[in-house]
């Protein structure tokens, strides 16, 4: 079989140095499992490569696995250690320039610095954008202390792609149920709202130019668009208000991956909901298998046009490569 060409956009990677915020997330992983990744997160050579290949994928744009600086309290120490993981991630970009982007990753403790330090990922070190794991310190990016932040992102023409993460506290609705906890719900629950934070807040309204990515095929959001603008209607808006209906904003500057979703129904649910422009193709290395994510797309309900734009060209135009 031919395989489609293919460019992957939440693929992961991990450095020593950030072992142990990632570690925060144990509790959301069987005790049987959580680590396992790990050297298949540290290898940047053949083990990788070789999976990239398996499925199509030309090109993974490579984003630290979570949460990283996002779960440091002191900022300088997030500021330093976030440029430090970035100039590691372009040193091993510029190894196999031809296999590998990456999303920068960045101390929103400092809303300038970040945006400084997303322009440096941008410009100097040829990086296609930022990954943003969730809140930072209880603090989300509708926030209007990010008001910098984003008017860079926007002038820098990159998306930003929010992953999950876990929220500061636990909600009672998970008590007693730890497998709500992380990749099953919990996690859905709270990108999706961090989504729907900035789109209500009118961030893009604000900074018409600014690109949101979310994973797992939009955090189940394609499917309520229609509701989202029926029950806006009627909401208790207070002080917010709206330039355009709320599904329009999933239309023209919110993108999807179908990282860890593997399934027709919701592809198919994205494309027709949010367009045919707006869905990515992503596997999720190595917290997913890449062959089972190639095998699927191959075969999925697509036009021979869709595939294409889903695999490449929508990500080719989105990130400018």
């Amino acid at each position: 079989m031919t395989l489609t060409p293919k460019i992957a956009l939440e693929e992961h990677f991990m450095h020593p140095d950030f072992v142990d915020y990632w570690a925060t997330t144990a509790p959301n992983i069987s005790p049987d499992l959580f680590g396992k990744a790990r050297t298949a997160l540290e290898d940047f050579g053949e083990t990788r490569v070789a999976a990239m290949d398996a499925i199509g994928v030309e090109k993974s744009v490579l984003s630290l696995a979570g949460p990283g600086v996002q779960a440091e309290k002191r900022t300088g120490t997030a500021i330093r250690l976030a440029r430090q993981v970035n100039d590691f991630l372009a040193v091993e970009m510029a190894r196999r320039p031809d296999r590998y982007g990456g999303f920068a990753h960045l101390a929103m403790q400092d809303p300038l610095s970040a945006a400084d330090e997303l322009e440096r990922c941008v410009t100097q070190l040829g990086m296609q954008g930022a990954m943003i794991n969730g809140q930072t310190g209880g603090t989300y990016l509708d926030d209007d202390r990010y008001a910098p932040f984003w008017e860079r992102v926007s002038a820098l023409e990159v998306p930003v792609y929010i992953h999950p993460n876990n929220p500061p506290e636990q909600a009672h609705m998970y008590s007693g149920h730890p497998e709500l906890w992380g990749p099953v719900w919990s996690w859905t629950v709270e990108t999706a709202t961090h989504a729907l934070r900035l789109v209500f807040a009118g961030t893009f309204d604000r900074f018409p130019g600014a690109k949101l990515v979310l994973g797992h095929l939009g955090e189940c959001l394609p499917y309520l668009m229609w509701r989202l603008d029926s029950r806006w209607e009627i909401s208790n808006r207070g002080s917010m208000r709206l330039e355009r209906d709320p599904s329009d904003y999933f239309k023209n500057n919110i993108w999807v991956t179908t990282s860890g979703m593997c399934a027709d129904a919701p592809l198919r649910c994205a494309l027709d909901m949010m367009g045919g422009d707006r869905v990515l193709f992503s596997v999720d290395y190595p917290f997913e298998r890449a062959s089972e994510a190639g095998e699927w797309i191959e075969q999925a309900p697509l036009s021979d046009g869709e595939r294409v734009k889903v695999c490449h060209e929508n990500a080719r135009l989105l990130l400018k490569l």
